[in-house]
């Protein structure tokens, strides 16, 4: 290195040196060291660009000129970009600066080079930066070199790369700039290749992209590339893609151009078999050495070489994904597979340990309600299952058991609607939930530490069980709601409404249930915390994950220091946000106990605190009060104008459906009692293993099987699970990528059924997706594609919600969601409830929501036609042969609900949850 410090070789630096040399420039004197093939070049360094700009006193002026974060629209950073690059290419070089720049390009023989930019911001794990900064080719002379370094220098404030930092929170005033020279290879073909697959992150890949020519065009996107994909540690070619490739850039007199490349190459590989397997050795190579995947630009010379001109690593590189499942193969040969009931709130892939305990679970359950519905011994041993296909958990009926539950429908029917049926309330209020309540009671507050791993793994099984019995037993009450419901509209539709009436859901809307008391809680919560301004505005302006790590919520420890003078009025708020916990945060988002509650993790629900504060949704109380209102109003225009005979029907099946609507809604939202409970009992199980360091993190424990938990706690270190349960991750992640058929097998005559299953049973490879209307109107919007409860922040009021379900758990999002849209649901179920609480529209049962709509696209969802539309149609059909086709759905449930209460598959299969 030259004694200044503002010219040196590449060879002189490494991957420390970034905040010298910039990232590309400390990447490629990185891999020099390592003995990789890299042009010879050398760098201006960061103190070089720093004397030029202070040289020109050009600091504070470039730092005015740039836009403040989060003001700037896209004029403004393209007008400070200009003025900047005419500050640049104005200036003076310093002398000293201008013989070192000379003496090392001289070094290298002066010959054709390629100028690159250097950010101290670029290139990193977090951030790539990529295409930020400027590239110049083919450069020949002292002039051309010193002209692109100061363009280059310039382009450290292009309007794109002032933007990108500033959405990055990067200070402009700490950044700096390297410049690389390099020699020019004479490039016979180039590209870019990933020692890592950026769609599925699988790391056994490399994929390359090759072209002929100079390599800009191909980073740039200019020219069709071969495709080749490389597996395996022996780098077999797993696929290639052999492309027309039209143009190419070549080098000419006067810098670069693109050219058409000459036919008999046009369709040739660029690389064959032998030079892929050498480059994608080089880039394995390079990323063991910087240990992690890498992003790569190289080159090939017309000699052969091949060579290395930039290395960076992938970022935001997914965890690794499996293959997508296609195949769909069942257990059993002489059985029926349906996704319903239960399983709709099983939306992904089961992970191991609870697809362990929930089989015998709901098997031993549902065999017990059947035979006391039914008759004894009509579910016999091995008749029900739930097994999983594809990880997807699937109820499994024996053919021979539902025959034999065929014929006992009568006596199903009259224990539906005879004394034991009607008698599903009192026995939900009286029975099913205190035993549920008992069996948690009888494990919260034990010493958890003082337990063995048996005696909590047969916790967690025994909670399992109970609250699979407990989710049994509410199947008593949904039939009954849903033909309530179903029966209401049959009848006010045929024979009382008429045009401007509600439809008959409009008059079941307005009543209490456990979802809406939990909103009209944390309604209270809101104002109770507007009345303290210091609070209010701490809550308001402070990220809701930091709030519950300050105020220690759930089962997050405290470990964030509060604002001065807080403390009291903070330590109050987190004593009533914890009382609300108590009475509704085992609320689940989806019953895979991996999934926390809200009472492990409650930043989604001071989001809704911090969304009330802010004053972007409405007053529960309010908008509850205005549907009373409205209802009973409808109720007593339509009384009076109906005759005595129609009257005395209509009220009886109207009290009827608004006494059951609500009740069915309480006893949804206790499923998970249990579920704090055992996640305690599953976290010190977690915390165990990684002690014994067998796994790398407490959620790991969800991953293993009591087998494999037992035998790590006993043996420590000779039953490592990590390599075990990262496979497994990998799977299942490929598993959840797929769409389950909510019937197997296919293609049977079972298919006929698929109407009534709480999912479309076909692909929809469309514009439009079809489901069921649940909830009427229109709305055009952007989706918000959310996985679970750390996605809910990303719901800005207005956008439609898109999921492949919601439970009970999810109702504070319908406050400031445009419409819904999800992948199962029908509707009676709990997302159209919600729904035509808050009158937006709601499209259910899709299959393919999430998979089909991008998250930030804009679409239009029509909950009068079932349709979702991904492209704005030319005109959307809302006429009433649409309106009827709903209402035959609603109405084809009715033998589904019936039946159900005679039959557990379709007791289980009701678009209820």
């Amino acid at each position: 290195m030259t004694t200044s410090g503002l010219v040196a070789g590449l060879a002189a630096f490494g991957r420390d040196d970034v905040s010298v040399v910039g990232g590309k420039a400390a990447n490629l004197g990185e891999l020099i060291g390592a003995g990789l093939p890299v042009p010879p070049g050398f760098v201006v360094t960061t103190a070089g660009y720093q004397a030029y700009v202070a040289a020109n006193a050009l600091q504070d002026r470039i730092v005015a000129l740039v836009p403040d974060a989060g003001l700037g629209d896209d004029q403004a950073y393209e007008d400070a970009a200009a003025q900047i690059a005419e500050l640049f290419a104005g200036g003076t070089m310093p002398d000293v600066l201008l013989q070192e720049i000379t003496d090392a390009y001289r070094e290298l023989g002066e010959p054709a080079v390629a100028v690159r930019s250097s950010a101290t911001a670029e290139d990193l794990a977090d951030a790539s930066f990529a295409g930020q900064q400027d590239t110049y080719l083919n450069l020949v002379g002292t002039a051309a070199v010193l002209n692109a370094v100061r363009r280059c220098w310039a382009s450290l404030w292009t309007a794109r790369a002032m933007a990108y930092r500033a959405r990055q929170g990067i200070d402009p005033a700490e950044v700096s700039l390297a410049v690389v020279i390099q020699t020019l290879v004479d490039a016979a073909s180039s590209g870019v290749m990933f020692t890592a697959d950026p769609g599925t992150g699988r790391r056994d890949l490399v994929l390359i992209s090759a072209a002929w020519g100079l390599g800009e065009a191909v980073v740039g996107g200019l020219v069709n590339t071969d495709q080749l994909t490389l597996a395996g540690e022996d780098l077999t070619i797993s696929d290639r893609h052999t492309a027309d490739k039209t143009v190419q850039t070549v080098r000419t007199t006067d810098g670069t151009a693109e050219i058409e490349v000459p036919a008999d190459r046009r369709s040739a590989a660029v690389l064959d078999d032998t030079a892929a397997r050498t480059l994608a050795g080089l880039g394995r190579r390079i990323a063991e050495h910087f240990g992690s995947p890498q992003d790569i630009e190289w080159v090939r010379s017309t000699n052969g070489e091949l060579l290395i001109v930039q290395a960076r690593p992938i970022t935001a590189l997914p965890d690794p994904i499996g293959p997508v499942p296609t195949d769909w193969p069942v257990p059993h040969d002489h059985a029926w597979y349906f996704r319903a009931s239960i399983v709709e709130q099983l939306p992904d892939p089961l992970t191991p340990l609870f697809a362990e305990v929930i089989d015998p679970a709901v098997t031993g359950s549902i065999t017990s309600l059947m035979n006391e519905f039914i008759g004894a011994g009509t579910v016999r041993p091995g008749d029900v299952r739930l097994p999983t296909v594809n990880g997807y958990a699937y109820y499994e009926y024996a053919n021979d058991s539902l025959w034999r539950v065929a014929r006992k429908s009568p006596a199903a029917l009259r224990g539906a609607y005879g004394q034991k049926g009607f008698g599903g309330r009192a026995r939900w209020e009286n029975v099913s939930r205190p035993t549920y309540q008992a069996a948690v009671d009888s494990w919260t507050g034990r010493s958890l530490r003082e337990l063995s791993a048996a005696e909590l793994l047969d916790g967690v099984a025994e909670l399992v069980l109970a609250g699979a019995i407990y989710y049994t037993a509410v199947q008593t009450i949904i039939p009954l709601a849903a033909t309530a419901e179903i029966l209401l509209t049959r009848y006010y539709d045929a024979f009382i409404r008429r045009d401007g009436d509600p439809p008959a859901a409009g008059l079941l809307l307005g009543f209490d249930s456990e979802p809406i008391r939990a909103e009209r809680s944390l309604w209270d919560l809101a104002r109770w915390a507007q009345q303290r301004a210091a609070l209010a505005a701490w809550l308001t302006a402070t990220p809701a994950d930091q709030v519950v790590s300050a105020l220690g919520l759930g089962s997050v420890a405290a470990d964030e220091e509060l604002p001065e003078g807080l403390e009291s009025e903070a330590a109050e708020f987190a004593a009533r946000f914890t009382q609300h916990l108590d009475a509704y945060g085992h609320a689940v988002y989806n019953l895979d106990f991996v999934n926390p509650v809200p009472a492990d993790d409650p930043a989604p629900l001071i989001d809704t605190v911090r969304l009330y504060l802010q004053g972007q949704a409405g007053d529960p109380y309010e908008r509850q009060r205005r549907l009373q209102q409205k209802r009973d109003a409808a109720t007593v225009v339509i009384r009076r104008r109906i005759d005595p005979v129609r009257r005395g029907q209509f009220d009886w099946l109207l009290r009827r459906a608004q006494a059951i609507a609500p009740i069915r809604e309480d006893a949804l939202a206790d499923v998970g009692l249990a579920w704090p409970q055992l996640r305690r009992m599953l976290a010190e199980l977690g915390h165990r293993l990684v002690a014994a360091g067998v796994v790398e993190q407490v959620d790991d424990v969800y991953w293993c099987q009591r087998v494999e938990i037992e035998a790590a706690l006993a043996d420590g270190d000779r039953h490592d699970l990590r390599a075990l349960i990262e496979q497994r991750r990998e799977v299942w992640r490929g598993q959840r990528r797929a769409t389950p058929p909510q019937l197997l097998p296919q293609g049977t005559w079972m298919d006929k059924l698929g109407s009534m299953m709480p999912a479309t049973m076909t692909e929809q490879t469309g514009d439009v997706l079809t489901g069921i209307g649940a909830s009427s109107g229109r709305v055009t919007g952007t989706a918000r594609v959310l996985t679970g409860p750390s996605d809910f922040a990303r719901l800005q009021p207005g956008e439609i919600l898109v999921a492949s379900i919601t439970t009970p758990a999810w109702t504070s999002l319908f406050a400031r969601a445009g419409a819904v849209v999800t992948d199962i649901g029908g509707p009676l179920s709990h997302s159209s409830i919600v729904a035509r609480e808050y009158g937006i529209p709601a499209v259910l049962g899709t299959a393919v929501a999430t998979r089909r709509i991008t998250d930030g696209q804009q679409i239009t969802v029509d909950g009068d036609t079932g349709k979702v539309y991904l492209a704005e149609p030319a005109s959307a059909l809302v006429g009433p042969e649409h309106r009827r086709l709903n209402r035959w759905l609603i109405a084809g449930g009715t033998v589904a609900a019936v039946a159900g209460s005679a039959a557990a598959a379709v007791i289980q299969r009701r678009r209820h949850r």
